[in-house]
This record gives C-alpha cells, structure tokens and sequence, in this order.
C-alpha cells in the first residue's frame, strides 16, 4: 500500500526515498494530534511526543500498522478508539491505486479516475438497476473472499458509480445510504453462509461461527463506505468540518438526557472514580476538622514549660465518622439516561459512606436503598424500581413539592447534622407547587446540599421549570454530562 496522501494544501508523509514534502510530517501529526484532543481524547505533550516517535519505527508504507501504532500512544480506553479511527481516516485518508496487471493495463478507469480494484469485467454502463446488481454481485465475492483490502477498494468504487447525490452549487455531495440502500449487504448473509459451509451441517457451531464472520464482514464494508464518504466530503467542505460533526462524542461528554444504552454501559465504568472522588470532596471537612475544641488546661499545663507563653495548643480528639448521604432522584421519564446515570452513582457511593439512603419520586416518593444491596446488579436494581417501587401515586408526571412532602413526612430523621444531601431532577415540577419551604428546612437540616439539574442552565426557569426558585434555597449545578460531574466534583 502507499503511504498517506494527504489533501490538497496538507503537507504529505515522506515518500519511499525520505524526502518530505515542506512543512513535512510533524506537522500533519501535530494537527491530527490536535483533533485528537479536540474530540475528547485527553492527549498530553509526552504522549504528543511518543507518536511522533512511532513516526521512526512504523512502516509509513503500511497504513493500518500505523494506525495501530498511533492508537497505542494516544488511547486510554478502547471507548475512544471510535472516535479515533474517524479522525485516522480524515487525516490519513486512503488514496491508494490498486496495481493493474500487465493484461489490464488498457482498460478504461472508472469514472472517477480510480481503478474498480477487484471487478471481473467492465460495470454496466447507463442502466443503474443492472449496475446495481453488477456491483451487488461483486461484492457478494469479495465478502467471501473476505479479503479487507480489496473491500475497502470495492468501497470507494461503490461510493463513486451509487453514492453521489445531485450536484449542487456547493459541488458534488455524497451519501452512504444511497450506497447500502443499492447495495443491501445485510440480505446477503443467507448466500454468504451457503457460500463459506457449503455442503456441511447446518444449526451447529460452524454454522454460529460463519454467520458472525459475515456479520463482521458486512460491518467492516459499511465502515469503509462511511470512511469513504466522510474522505469525499471532506475534500469538498474542508477536513477540519468534517471532522467536528462526524465524530461521536465520547461517553463522558453525551448528554444524559440523550444517551443510548451504548453509553450508559460506557459511563458505569466512569462511576467507580467518580464516586471516590465525590465522597472525599464531601468528606473534607471531617478530615480538615480532626483537632476537636481547644483543651485549656493540658494547654495551660504545657505552657508551664516555657515560662508561661502557650506556644503549643492542646485539642480534645474528635470524634472521626463516615459522612452520611442522602439522595433525592427524580425518575420521572423526562430524566430517564440521568436518573439511569445517578443511581448507578449511588451504588457506588455506598462503598464510601457509612449511610447511604436513596429515595426516588415522580409524583411522590418511595426509598429504595433496598434495591442496592451489596453487590447486587445496578442495571437489575434500576428495573426493579420501575416494577416494584412506590413513585407513581397520581397521573405519573413530576410533581416536585408533593414529593418532597412526603419525604419529609415519612422520613422525618433522614436529613440531619452529620447528611449530606444530594437531589438529581430537572426541576419541572408541571405547573404545581413547587414546596420551597420544605426544600429550604431540608437544606437548613444538612451538612452540605447540592442540586444537580441535567438541564441547560439558560433553560432552567422556562416553561413549567422552578429551577430558578429551587437555586434561591439551594446550590444548583448544570451536570448533563459525566465530564459536568467530574468538575463538579472537583471544584466543590
């Protein structure tokens, strides 16, 4: 394979002699690099500087072991390599010329300049249906074949004869569904198990392995279709465009109020440290606090031995606790991936207080510490609320002040001195009462108290929200993503 070709006006990677174009390298790295970081990925100097040392021991001829090499030095978590490898491709674009054979050397290119790779003969020209069926077929082959590289060319010849939209003044757009819609891999997979068994037993465990290596397959040709398309585009609106929409935001930075299951299985690994971090915040003062009161007369004692002068103060010991914690979440289907989010971080909790009561509310409110036993499965427990908890008492929407009513009513001892209390909602409390006065003696109650809202803050006290009435009585912080929470709890 060739080595990267940049775009135009992008300074290209030493060729096969060693020259470098000007400008060279390090600085196609450095802007990479920077995209990297711009996406979320925390990249610090030295790991800046160990890829360019991977510069000086990769084959720059060989694009994946590049890509490797690049990902090992950048990359913390495997969550982040989707991200990556959408920037790796921008930057690194595959721009490669399949090598004709001799024989071949007089036929036609495609219409694009770029040899069709692989076809076993010219593609049908002007009628699109038989087209399609012509590159469907060859597509079939090389899927079985299940040969990477000439897929990824395949790719690029897919997206030029089916995937170009109608030019318009802005110049020619591409489109990856037009390609798949043609195409429709995912109906291949009945001939691609014909295929790779052949006459051998259906329903056993060949049978299971063939049909996920054509699940991979038609995964890895989808991937270089999107590749592909995100390479055209970004050589018609600029590499950097691209780069900022394709991208996917990594888990700590999607919003709760819009997460997928996806994310939420990649924020519980972000809660363990999370949780750590927010209960020596929360326990600050404790440790700070240790002296105690002033014992005046060891004080005075002591000071018997320097003439009078106290140079050296005496304290009572100080009677050390675990910090208690309280939390209020509104589960309500408004704030479901954030209620999801905080009572996985309750869970955690639990193992850095020495009591941690939850309660959960829509319309009114149930405890449910029960269902965070020691070990038990967070994603179970958050099912067993929705069935078995007493949340709902009227219609099922939010009713903030009956809730915290009720709290305060058959949990009368929950909130005291030693408590720290935390309350997880958006605030829209649908145009009923919103129970300040309760909210307000809650708050004179605790220790400490937090509201974290998931909701932007210049929409809190719009509409139905009492965002701006609950922040009167107690501190309110914008959290809708776990990189919120992070400097949250950093800066507490």
């Amino acid at each position: 394979m060739s080595g990267p070709s940049p775009q135009p006006g992008v300074p290209a990677a030493p060729g096969p002699g060693g020259q470098a174009v000007p400008g060279g390298l390090a600085g196609h790295l450095d802007g990479f690099v920077r995209a990297v970081r711009e996406a979320g990925v925390p990249v610090g100097i030295s790991q800046a500087v160990d890829a360019a040392e991977v510069l000086t021991v990769v084959d720059l001829l060989d694009r994946e072991q590049l890509r490797h090499g690049l990902a090992a030095v950048l990359l913390r978590r495997a969550a982040q390599r989707e991200a990556y490898d959408v920037l790796f491709d921008l930057w690194w674009p595959l721009t490669d010329r399949p090598v004709a054979a001799p024989d071949d050397a007089d036929e036609p290119d495609d219409a694009d300049g770029e040899d069709g790779g692989d076809a076993d003969g010219p593609l049908p020209v002007g009628d699109p249906g038989a087209l399609a069926e012509a590159m469907r077929a060859e597509l079939l082959r090389l899927l079985l074949a299940g040969d990477e590289e000439a897929l990824r060319r395949f790719a690029r010849l897919a997206v030029d004869q089916l995937g170009a939209g109608t030019p318009t003044a802005s110049g020619q757009s591409f489109f990856s569904y037009r390609v798949l819609r043609a195409l429709s891999p995912d109906t291949l997979v009945a001939q691609l198990l014909a295929g790779m068994l052949g006459s051998a037993e259906r329903g056993g465990l060949a049978e299971q392995v063939a049909r996920s290596t054509a699940k991979e397959r038609i995964a890895a040709f989808r991937t270089a279709v999107e590749a592909e398309v995100r390479r055209r585009t970004a050589a018609e609106k600029g590499r950097d465009k691209v780069a900022r929409n394709a991208v996917r935001p990594l888990a700590d930075q999607v919003d709760f109020l819009r997460a997928q299951q996806a994310d939420l299985a990649e924020l519980r690994r972000t809660v363990a440290p999370l949780a750590r971090r927010l209960a020596a915040k929360l326990s600050a003062r404790r440790r700070l606090g240790r002296a105690g009161r002033l014992d005046f007369r060891r004080t005075v004692r002591a000071s018997l031995a320097t003439g009078g002068m106290p140079l050296v103060t005496h304290h009572r010991p100080r009677a050390v606790h675990k910090p208690e914690l309280v939390v209020l979440c509104d589960v309500s289907g408004s704030v479901a991936g954030f209620s999801h989010f905080t009572l996985m971080l309750t869970q955690a909790l639990r193992e850095h207080f020495s009591g941690v009561r939850a309660f959960a509310f829509v319309d009114t409110t149930d405890e449910v510490t029960r269902f965070f036993s020691p070990g038990a499965d967070v994603v179970d427990a958050i099912a067993r609320i929705g069935r078995e908890a007493d949340v709902v008492g009227f219609d099922g929407h939010s009713d903030y002040g009956n809730s915290l009513e009720v709290f305060a009513e058959r949990w009368p001892a929950a909130v005291g001195p030693k408590t720290s209390l935390l309350v997880l909602g958006d605030g829209r409390t649908n145009y009923r009462h919103p129970g300040l006065p309760t909210l307000a003696d809650l708050v004179r109650r605790s220790r400490t108290a937090h509201w974290l809202n998931p909701e932007p803050r210049r929409l809190w006290g719009s509409g139905d929200s009492a965002a701006d009435q609950y922040r009167q009585v107690i501190p309110m912080v914008e959290v809708r993503t776990a990189a919120q929470l992070a400097d949250f709890v950093t800066t507490l």
